[in-house]
């Protein structure tokens, strides 16, 4: 990362945009400037229903984030979801004419850009590259191989795929709000270093990322990211569920979700009445017990465990993940969804407890997973979103020329 660079960060959820500026400091850390966010009632179980929405919310966040860091913002990095997402593993080997000059920044640049020749499937286009480890002739494994002493070294890298209408409907949204796209990233990728810990980094983990309207999948082997996807349901399902067979406002329904939230009745210690004030029955309120809404809860977590299990296990990647991670606001209130998780995935599952979790709300947490994944990135000459201090500055560059820079050349 180069020390100064500013990163925009953009995460469009279900109900909600979020925006985080950071800057590098002198100390290679992210220092963030400001955090944004608004409403947004564009997006329907991952899919963009009413594009003028999104970019009015996109266009409000920047807006704010503008006022607030007293910067001009012309473009942002975003994540996107993983079903619009795929992951190819590829591998290239390169020769050096001297082994004892070492291997240089421009070999290792050579290298990421070979490893992108790949055959791309219609319909799809290439937006990142994960360099994973450098083998050595010798094989030793390094994360750099800059100055080490070989004749040749093998690149192992991720190459991420992305549909190309989603692609082009994002850049128009985006453009529309007054803004050019850095560079988009799948959602679990750049959450990755911040949801887990230590030794979950280089374990094979599964990280579930459930949402208010979607459930984000991210399988890691390791340092390899294989596989990512979108399950359509998420909290907000949830909700949805309570209020129509409770009859009540979504917005008691939420409240009781949150109050007396629990994944599994059997771990009920006290079967309360309920008292339901916006009852839309015959009669002003109503009466329940707390173990007719736990039902209701418990089975939608049910239905979402068991459609990641079907997916897993029908991508034959089931019996390769040691261990389940869950993050999200739409699952981490809800007590003993964990357990649950475990009886139906058959595999151990834990809340998230990595050690940078905390110090961030959940509304920004994507969007700061994704700067600093981006200010991370090795070997980038630079990844600094395009800034203006001037307000009536307006310095765009292209998406394929963002992409192309954002892909070390």
């Amino acid at each position: 990362m180069a020390i100064g660079d500013i990163i925009v960060g953009i995460d469009i959820g279900t109900s909600k945009v979020s925006a985080v500026v950071g800057e590098v400091n002198n100390f290679n850390q992210i220092e963030i400037i400001c955090s944004t966010s608004s409403k947004c009632e564009g997006i329907k179980k991952g899919k963009i229903i009413n594009e003028d929405e999104v970019v009015q919310s996109i266009a409000k966040t920047i807006k704010s984030a503008e006022e607030e860091s007293n910067l001009k913002i012309n473009s942002a990095y975003v994540t996107i979801p993983g079903k619009y997402a795929t992951i190819v593993q590829n591998r290239v080997t390169k020769e050096l004419k001297d082994k004892y000059s070492g291997i240089s920044v421009r070999d290792v640049g050579q290298a990421i850009m070979q490893v992108r020749d790949i055959e791309v499937p219609d319909g799809k286009t290439i937006i990142d590259i994960v360099p994973n480890k450098f083998v050595l002739k010798d094989g030793k494994v390094t994360d750099d191989p800059v100055g080490k002493l070989s004749s040749e070294f093998t690149l192992d890298a991720q190459i991420i795929l992305a549909y190309k209408d989603y692609v082009k409907q994002l850049s128009s949204i985006f453009r529309k709000a007054g803004l050019e796209i850095d560079g988009m990233v799948p959602n679990t990728l750049a959450e990755r270093n911040l949801i887990l810990d230590a030794n979950e980094l280089h374990d094979n983990v599964m990280l579930l990322d459930i949402g208010a309207g979607n459930t984000d999948i991210g399988v890691f082997e390791g340092e390899s990211f294989i596989y990512t996807n979108t399950i359509p349901l998420g909290g907000n399902s949830i909700t949805n569920d309570i209020a129509v067979v409770l009859e009540i406002s979504n917005e008691e329904a939420d409240k009781l979700k949150k109050q007396y939230g629990l994944a599994l009745k059997s771990f009920i210690d006290n079967d309360n009445d309920i008292i339901l004030n916006t009852y839309k029955g015959d009669a002003k309120s109503k009466i329940i017990k707390s173990s007719e809404l736990i039902e209701i809860i418990e089975a939608r977590i049910e239905e979402i465990f068991s459609l990641v299990n079907k997916d897993i296990t029908n991508q034959g990647i089931k019996p390769r993940i040691n261990n389940v991670i869950l993050t999200g606001q739409g699952i981490t209130n809800i007590n003993k969804s964990d357990v649950a998780g475990k009886i139906i995935l058959n595999i151990p599952v834990k809340i998230s407890t990595g050690r940078l979790i905390s110090t961030v709300k959940p509304t920004y947490r994507s969007a700061y997973s994704l700067v600093r994944y981006i200010a991370a990135r090795p070997f980038a000459k630079t990844v600094s979103s395009s800034i203006d201090t001037k307000s009536d500055g307006n310095i765009f560059v292209t998406i394929l020329e963002r992409i192309k820079e954002f892909f070390y050349t």
